[in-house]
């Protein structure tokens, strides 16, 4: 352990049960404590883990922002997601025990470290820990596959709707507004995720504004219509 590493107890996070199973017992919290051994301090614009290195662990966010990204062949980068503070990060590295995206902080940001091979042995005898392992993978491969059928189906104005929408609702789960975010990714970014040009983005942000669906400062978005929002990614189911 270093200065970039701290021990951490899970049964004390007030993050717990969005990263942890519900209705542990007080002793399964404290063997899961012993699983998760330790903080890591990551700062803005540096690797939590890059393409290529040798999976160990799987990383709860506890604060800040991250994207994964891979390398395009063109050489540029792909952005792949972007993960809050709640949700899990690292799981691309289970199938062939190497990652294959690089995780990047978007601010500075901490993570909890949770050596996989030690997850593993405590989730075959605490059954609601397995359980949540399996809803963890389960809920990426369903964003994966929403992901699919926004960029292969969707116009760009229902895109970002819906990118607008997922963010607000992943935000509000969490405490904060769902109406009030801070955009922490560029708009390059965001048009990288959604398969979308940058001045693309800029024009859709600034139309919505001009339809009062949201209000735009800077990286500050404030959700004035969501109703309206919905009817346009619903568009899509209804064509």
């Amino acid at each position: 352990m270093n200065a970039q590493t701290m021990k951490v107890a899970c049964s004390n996070c007030n993050l717990r049960e969005l990263c942890m199973p519900v209705g542990l017992s007080p002793q399964e919290l404290a063997r899961i404590d012993e699983v998760v051994a330790t903080r890591r301090k990551v700062k803005r614009g540096t690797t939590l883990f890059r393409s290529g290195e040798a999976f160990e662990s799987l990383f709860a966010i506890r604060t800040g922002f991250f994207k994964t990204c891979v390398n395009a062949e063109d050489g540029r980068d792909q952005v792949t997601g972007f993960q809050m503070a709640g949700e899990i990060i690292g799981l691309d590295g289970i199938v062939n025990d190497r990652h294959t995206c690089d995780a990047v902080a978007l601010e500075d940001a901490e993570v909890c470290v949770m050596p996989f091979d030690r997850i593993g042995e405590l989730a075959r005898e605490v059954s609601a820990l397995q359980h949540h392992v399996h809803r963890i993978m389960s809920r990426e491969i369903v964003r994966e596959h929403g992901v699919m059928l926004l960029l292969g189906s969707m116009r760009a104005e229902e895109r970002l709707a819906a990118f607008v929408l997922n963010l607000a609702q992943r935000l509000n789960a969490r405490g904060f507004s769902g109406s009030e975010l801070v955009l922490r990714m560029t708009r390059e970014e965001i048009g990288s995720y959604l398969g979308m040009k940058l001045e693309t983005v800029s024009r859709t942000f600034s139309k919505f504004a001009e339809d009062g669906l949201i209000e735009v400062r800077q990286r500050h978005v404030r959700i004035l219509n969501a109703a309206e929002l919905q009817r346009i990614v619903n568009q899509q189911s209804a064509q």
